[in-house]
């Protein structure tokens, strides 16, 4: 049997390494701009609503990478190869370090570039935002680090929307940690949605953009242009 990887480095030298951004929940993955060496994510990003309060709230999926496979052949059409998977990468990434290196334009209003982690834990789909950590976005480059230690006060569970308690919902972050089995993805958190104009509901309960129309100006906007990917688990 193959050894379990400790290292995952990607340079996109050759494309995207399996990484993608998201149209929408009836969208699904969309190509993210590829050039050797970089992939880049613009706005305008879509706003992911399925952990609306009483989850952790709204955000934007910039960059997505899944971390077990089978994939299907839509994810491989949009982001080729994934190396993660290919090479059997460990998802044990507890008090593991990931360095990105990246650059862009951003008008935040706000919100952070946070790593998510996904893990499926007794059938429940869990994330975790790693909001102690955030990654700043400069116009010139530079190389970021953060340690993915198991310390919920450097961690946001994202939780759920009140009608998706079948698929998502908050499971202990050491679980998550000690198996990122579903995804990792930056994200832009929190997003500030706001209604174009009064509804009849609490907005919480409808799909902004879907069922609602939002002040676009409010959310951020601009690019990110990632360079290089590494995390290196714990031996």
């Amino acid at each position: 049997m193959q050894a379990i990887n400790r290292v995952y480095h990607e340079r996109f030298d050759d494309g995207p390494g399996g990484w993608y951004g998201w149209i929408s929940n009836a969208g699904g993955p969309k190509a993210l701009e590829w050039q050797p060496g970089r992939v880049t994510s613009r706005s305008p990003w879509w706003i992911d609503y399925n952990h609306a309060p009483p989850g952790a709230g709204y955000m934007h999926m910039v960059f997505c990478l899944a971390t077990a496979g089978p994939q299907g052949e839509v994810y491989m059409e949009v982001g080729g190869d994934n190396r993660f998977i290919a090479d059997r990468c460990s998802t044990d990434f507890t008090n593991a370090e990931m360095t990105i290196r990246a650059r862009g334009e951003l008008v935040a209003q706000g919100a952070q570039l946070v790593l998510l982690i996904q893990g499926n834990v007794e059938g429940i789909t869990s994330g975790w935002l790693c909001t102690g950590q955030a990654f700043e976005v400069q116009e010139s480059s530079s190389e970021q680090t953060i340690k993915l230690a198991p310390d919920p006060a450097n961690w946001t569970a994202l939780g759920v929307r009140h009608d998706r308690g079948d698929m998502y919902g908050s499971k202990p972050l050491q679980a998550v940690l000690s198996d990122v089995n579903v995804n990792i993805m930056l994200v832009l958190f929190p997003l500030d949605v706001s209604p174009m104009g009064p509804i009849d509901s609490d907005p919480h309960l409808l799909r902004p953009e879907r069922d609602y129309p939002v002040w676009r100006h409010r959310l951020p906007e601009g690019y990110v242009a990632i360079d290089e990917v590494r995390i290196e688990v714990e031996r």
